[in-house]
């Protein structure tokens, strides 16, 4: 059975004899924010098929869109139409490589890798400060010879493990604030002040998004988190008005027509993208504004070339597809055989559903412009590999968890 306590969940012996059906759960105490779960070990069954599906079709969709959006301006810079389509389809073999991989190692081994990995995140995100590579103002790739790591990318799955190793770890000790909650709050801040100094708003928002959700899910107090929630208010205001870039992002985003050739370019080259496409899209390939009127065609703003692309319906078909994949982690969730599956499964498919929320609202209008890439679809491969990485755990947690009907 599982004896609930303020703040979180603990584990208590069952009567003898006592078997709890899979996805049997109890909700937090009253000051809980959320549930902690705590699902029964079940028989590993088959691979999610709705799991798979949905993230074969966003990767194959992506490659597609990579390709159209991305073909003009790799001949101009080039001279080879494919340059980026081809760079994009090595991403794929290797993230592919990964999801198998990772669905094929129990996910209980990366408990191992909580710390190690951790540290690993640091050394990266520290050492892109001195090799990176400086493209816009901004020093985010690590270079590797012909190809570029972002180790913010690395980081957000180092992350998520090792949030889902303490979580479990001090399950008892998560309505605490100074023995369970302080504590990777403040390990989030480290990564998230190395990741600014990049600079990186989009990673960090992302980082700070994922420790909000497991927290969440691991059933923390919920004044805690709106406390947390409030202070991270006027901080990230002044993140944002102190870089003069930033602060114009949200004057465009405001008012994007006040200055439809500066501040609000990208905003109204973005809505032109999605409003133009109709019900049915101007055709695969046809699209206009990646003839240098949308910038960033085939990484951030990709969802406007589908849009235009693809039209309401092909748009309408990515969303669905994130939802489909979301539920089915959600679920993975709830079935894990253990807290630690629990957490990992909520963090992972929090990481892919709010970049994709977070993205999709940028590209049309309901949220100001930042560098947040679409997962699948979106142009590079350290993101796509750790999207695929994420998601072949995922797969391996839903198989744990026995039915995947």
């Amino acid at each position: 059975m599982v004896a609930v306590r303020r703040g979180g969940m603990v584990g208590s012996p069952a009567p003898a004899g006592h078997r709890r059906p899979a996805g049997d759960l109890e909700r937090a105490g009253a000051t809980g924010a959320g549930l902690a779960l705590r699902p029964a070990r079940s028989v590993p069954g088959r691979v999610d098929p709705l799991l798979l599906l949905s993230s074969f079709g966003l990767l194959t969709i992506g490659l597609v869109m990579v390709f159209s959006a991305s073909s003009v301006q790799a001949w101009t810079e080039t001279g080879d139409p494919l340059y980026y389509a081809k760079r994009q389809f090595v991403g794929v073999i290797l993230g592919l490589a990964a999801l198998f991989v990772l669905y094929r190692v129990d996910y209980r081994r990366l408990r191992r890798l909580a710390w190690p990995g951790l540290a690993t995140a640091v050394v990266l995100l520290i050492a892109v400060l001195f090799l990176g590579r400086e493209i816009a103002g901004a020093k985010r790739w690590i270079p590797l010879g012909g190809w570029n790591l972002q180790p913010s990318e690395v980081t957000k799955l180092a992350l998520a493990v090792f949030l889902a190793h303490w979580l479990d770890w001090r399950r008892p000790e998560i309505g605490s604030f100074w023995r369970g909650y302080l504590p990777p709050l403040l390990i989030t801040g480290v990564l998230f002040g190395l990741v600014m100094l990049e600079p990186d708003l989009g990673t960090g928002l992302t980082l700070g998004a994922l420790t909000a959700v497991m927290l969440f899910a691991a059933g923390a107090n919920g004044f805690h988190l709106g406390l947390t929630g409030l202070a991270a208010v006027p901080a990230i205001f002044v993140l944002i008005k102190v870089e003069p870039y930033r602060w114009r992002r949200i004057i465009g985003f405001l008012d994007p027509w006040a200055d439809p050739l500066g501040t609000g370019f990208q905003t109204i080259q973005s809505l032109l993208a999605v409003g133009s496409g109709g019900l049915f899209g101007s055709g695969l390939g046809q699209s206009r504004q990646k003839y240098f009127y949308l910038p960033e065609q085939h990484t951030d703003f990709i969802f406007g070339i589908v849009g235009e692309e693809l039209g309401f319906l092909g748009a309408s078909l990515v969303v669905i597809l994130f939802f489909l994949y979301c539920w089915r982690g959600l679920r993975a969730a709830l079935r894990a055989p253990d807290f630690f599956g629990t957490m990992l499964a909520a963090g992972l498919t929090g990481l892919v559903g709010v970049q994709a929320f977070l993205n999709i609202g940028v590209v049309t209008g309901l949220l100001p412009v930042t560098g947040i890439t679409l997962p699948f679809l979106s142009y590079g491969s350290s993101s796509l590999v750790t999207t695929l990485a994420a998601t072949g755990v995922l797969l391996n947690i839903a198989r744990q968890g026995g039915d995947t009907s």
